[in-house]
């Protein structure tokens, strides 16, 4: 286990002491109280007298109502991820949900009355000045009211949600971070979790990279009722909310959430598709670097350099904090200050929740980033990308809460940025050949696991949801769409490890938020194209980067995304990002033809 980043742990007092904090029931009745209170303002838009200037006083109030709930609940997440096995952190976190959920019910009408309100009532409330904070929150809202509820029923959905999407995600997550994983090679056993395993994935030994997929595979299908049984019932709450809420397909939903056009979206991901054979010239480059006639699944992380240096965690925050010092000086200074803060906790252990993600929390306090640091160089780059996203919530406090949260497909913007100034600050440092040889294909590798691999997992959805709208699905069904879905991208350039049809079945993502992966697609090649108009500008784009970050959801975001230089309307736009891909593609075989003549 790495020691580097042991003793990296948040601090979460800027939220609540701890579990047991006293002001945890203060705000919570607190809450019950201001929701009751809010109670008054029913039928407030049915009456003919009420001015722009009383709605902005009545926003005002749900929005500090609302920045109050997610404080609790942000906390209560964060107490889980950090140990999953808390007894009196998981019941802190259903206690708070229960609750939140009764207090949600009882400010449901407001929403549902401004909808009622006619349209052109509506937009001229939403155009007056006062109410310009608000503008885009009241118009963007409308976007629902063709799958809006009456009171009772959206009452009820909402009730049942406890018991429905939420109880299943709960019971996903803290059975797949219990699992363990019996790891037997070379005559030695370890017992790893999930994270460990999954590292393995980059250890240079191919026999041992085998063994570790093989390994997790085998776990994960011994588990299959639970994990099949989990995915279809997601699946099955999710066509009848669709049902219910007259959408036209499954993935309307996160469209209308993620303010894009289906449009947009379906020539993203075609445009993605086209371009495997992108994937396939950077997979037969690399099998002829690791010596082999074709790569399997479980070879295409391996390391193509064996002299790739470990990086502590110290040596990792300085990589990243120059990096960022170089775009500007501002990106640092906030960065410097989820170090020096303690709003990170990186150390590995037994129960931590797996992988990386950064909280954004509420406007009045900041992010919060969780990453499992082993002293790997790629670890560099896991932290890059949060640290992105950190910086992009932290810059939206400038926005009040309900312009505070990005949409998916913007939420991107900075976590990828920060992982290319990085990567280029990196490379630029590094002197030894096969080590930048080395780090460029992971970097390719990295973009690939964003653009092709997240393409892949929403084609799976797209397969999974379609089928069991018909259907129960059965786990060798799952495993025959997930086997589809991946041999588009592998083609005839890799082969597929048998055990490797299990693949769907640990990604939170598809129990979470279904769909949520394409705005992964969005946001890398958005981010290509920025990263481009940066080398092309230099500091002249800086200004306008900053301006995006800080707009938060204040406008619609292709607007938003169109203020600093992106059309993502424009046809050509997705195929400037896969350029990027070609040319990094291309770069890797110019510097594997110096750096090992002999293999090419």
């Amino acid at each position: 286990m790495a020691e580097t980043a042991q003793g990296v742990v948040w601090d979460l007092s800027d939220l609540y002491r701890g579990v047991d904090d006293p002001r945890i029931d203060q705000h919570l009745q607190d809450l019950a109280t201001r929701c009751a209170a809010f109670g008054q303002h029913r039928g407030f838009f049915s009456r003919a007298d009420f001015s722009p200037l009383a709605l902005r006083d009545v926003l005002e109030e749900y929005e500090a109502i609302c920045e109050l709930m997610s404080r609790l609940g942000a906390y209560a997440g964060l107490i889980t991820a950090a140990d999953t096995a808390c007894d009196a952190g998981r019941r802190l976190e259903d206690r708070i949900r229960q609750q939140l959920v009764e207090r949600e019910n009882e400010l449901t009408f407001f929403d549902l009355e401004w909808l009622a309100v006619d349209d052109a009532r509506a937009q001229a409330l939403a155009v007056d000045p006062v109410l310009r904070n608000y503008a885009h929150y009241l118009i963007s809202a409308r976007r629902y009211r063709p799958h809006t509820k009456s009171e009772p029923e959206e009452l009820l959905l909402n009730q049942k949600s406890l018991t429905a999407r939420a109880a299943w995600t709960n019971l996903f997550d803290e059975f797949v971070s219990a699992l363990r994983y019996e790891f037997d090679y070379g005559g030695e056993r370890q017992t790893l979790s999930q994270p460990q395993v999954l590292a393995l994935n980059y250890h240079p030994e191919r026999d041992r990279r085998r063994a570790a997929q093989q390994c997790l595979f085998d776990e994960l299908s011994r588990h299959e009722l639970v994990l099949s049984s989990v995915l279809n019932t997601v699946a099955q709450d999710h066509a009848i909310n669709d049902q219910v809420r007259h959408h036209t397909g499954p993935m309307n939903s996160r469209h209308l959430a993620n303010e894009v056009a289906p449009a947009v979206v379906d020539r993203m991901l075609d445009v993605a598709e086209a371009n495997y054979p992108i994937a396939h010239r950077y997979y037969r480059l690399k099998a002829r670097l690791l010596g082999l006639p074709k790569l399997a699944t479980y070879d295409q992380y391996a390391p193509v350099a064996a002299n790739m240096p470990s990086c502590s965690f110290p040596e990792g925050r300085e990589t990243v904090l120059e990096a960022f010092e170089r775009f500007d000086p501002r990106m640092r200074e906030v960065a410097q200050q989820f170090f020096d803060l303690r709003w990170i906790d990186a150390e590995v252990r037994p129960t931590k929740r797996g992988g990386a993600f950064s909280a954004s929390t509420i406007p009045s306090v900041h992010p919060y980033i969780l990453v499992n640091w082993t002293d790997k160089l790629r670890d560099v780059s896991t932290l890059a990308h949060e640290l992105g996203h950190g910086i992009h919530q932290y810059l939206s406090r400038k926005q009040t809460y309900f312009n505070f949260h990005h949409p998916l497909t913007t939420a991107e913007t900075a976590s990828v940025m920060g992982e290319f100034l990085t990567f280029d600050h990196v490379m630029e440092t590094t002197r030894d050949p096969q080590v930048r040889l080395g780090l460029l294909c992971s970097k390719i590798e990295d973009a690939f696991a964003t653009v092709f691999r997240q393409t892949v997992l929403t084609r799976f959805e797209q397969l999974v949801h379609n089928a069991r709208r018909q259907e129960r699905l059965s786990s060798e069904q799952l495993c025959e769409f997930w086997w589809q879905a991946n041999g588009r991208l592998y083609g005839d350039a890799v082969d597929m490890f048998e055990p490797y049809r299990w693949g769907w079945a640990y990604i939170p993502h598809f129990v979470h938020t279904p769909f949520y992966c394409y705005a992964y697609v969005f946001g890398e090649l958005l981010v290509l194209s920025l990263y481009r108009m940066y080398q092309e500008e230099g500091k002249r784009f800086v200004p306008r980067y900053f301006e995006l970050l800080e707009s938060g959801s204040i406008d619609a975001p292709e607007r938003l995304l169109a203020k600093a230089g992106a059309d993502i309307s424009e046809p050509g736009f997705w195929q400037k990002g896969l350029d990027v891909l070609g040319d990094m593609v291309t770069k890797a075989e110019q510097l594997a033809a110096e750096v090992f003549p002999a293999k090419l």
